[in-house]
Parts: structure tokens; C-alpha cells; sequence
């Protein structure tokens, strides 16, 4: 049995909740109440409940587009001649999207296809600028999310604007297969 179309109104309740969403989740991350997130869409909690079962379920609707554009952007630098600038060009980039959204770090901990996606279109850079002797050996791309998880979330503890920054500048150097005393081991 096709499923019936949604009537106008719905769609537009639903797309107004989306906005509400990806503002409040950007803001607050995961922990925004679905409360808030009913108000800022200037609906009824019963309606985000009709479009969305948990806050979950739409925190996984807000995010699949976003990360969708990060797995293209991953893709698409993995054809670049330099992989070393493709891999920490890419870093870089995801740093400034987590600078600028709370919930990024809770993106990555969703599990879900498109996270899996990203994890492998990063892996394929990570890969790539190894074997270009870009960027230690031994990293493994669960390691590299390890470390982006932390450093994300911690970005907005400080209210410090440049931290974000400065921890990728640090995790970049650290991921460098040369550093200044050489050629790193690990």
C-alpha cells in the first residue's frame, strides 16, 4: 500500500520544524529540549511528535543533509593531486563547521548510513595523505574521530572564539607525519 501524501499544512508544519531544529541543535546541540524546538516552529509538541517519534529521529532528519554536504566536500577533495592539503583542508573545514555549530560533535555519535558515510570519505583521505606520507601511519580513522569528537565538543565549553582554532592547529601538528624533530614514529 503506497502511502498517501502529506497534506500542505503538514508539510509545511514539518518544514518549519526542520528549520527550528537545525537553529536550535546548531545553538544547543542534542540537549536542546523539544519543548523549545516546538515553540521556535511555532507548533505544538503533539505535531513534532506527528512528523518525528523522538527527538532523535529528528535530530537525525536535521543533521543526514549536513553531514550529506561533508561526505560530498570528503569525496570530492579525494580526487585532489596534494593529499596531504586535500586531508587537512578537509579537517580544517570540519573544524570551522564545528566552531560555528554546537552540534556537530553530537552528529558524529548519532549512528546512522550517513555517518557511516562520513567516517569512510574520511577514511579514504586519511588513507590517501598516509600513503603520501602526509600523515602518521598508524592513525586509524576511529582514532581521528576519537580526537574530532573531543575537540569539537570542547569548543564551545570556553566561550573562547579561538579555541576551536587553536585545538585543530595542535591535533594538525600532531597528525603530521613529520614534526619538528623529524619523522614521527607513531
Amino acid at each position: 500500500m503506497a502511502e498517501q501524501p502529506m497534506r500542505a499544512d503538514a508539510r509545511r508544519n514539518r518544514d518549519r520544524i526542520l528549520v527550528a531544529a537545525r537553529e536550535a541543535f546548531a545553538g544547543a546541540g542534542l540537549a536542546v529540549p523539544l519543548d523549545e524546538i516546538a515553540a521556535r516552529a511555532g507548533v505544538g509538541p503533539g505535531t513534532v511528535y506527528r512528523h518525528f517519534p523522538t527527538k532523535e529521529a529528528l535530530f537525525q532528519a536535521v543533521i543526514t543533509e549536513r553531514v550529506a554536504g561533508l561526505v560530498a566536500e570528503a569525496r570530492r577533495r579525494a580526487t585532489d593531486d596534494d593529499a596531504g592539503e586535500a586531508f587537512f583542508g578537509f579537517l580544517a573545514l570540519l573544524g570551522a563547521e564545528g566552531a560555528a555549530k554546537r552540534d556537530t560533535s553530537d552528529a558524529m555519535t548519532v549512528p546512522g548510513p550517513i555517518i557511516a558515510e562520513l567516517h569512510e570519505a574520511v577514511g579514504v583521505l586519511l588513507t590517501r595523505a598516509q600513503d603520501a606520507g602526509a600523515v602518521r601511519p598508524r592513525v586509524t580513522t576511529e582514532d581521528l574521530f576519537a580526537f574530532l569528537k573531543s575537540l569539537l565538543a570542547t569548543v564551545h565549553d570556553a566561550g573562547d572564539q579561538d579555541r576551536g582554532e587553536r585545538l585543530l592547529a595542535i591535533l594538525a601538528d600532531g597528525l603530521r607525519a613529520t614534526g619538528p624533530r623529524g619523522p614521527a614514529a607513531a
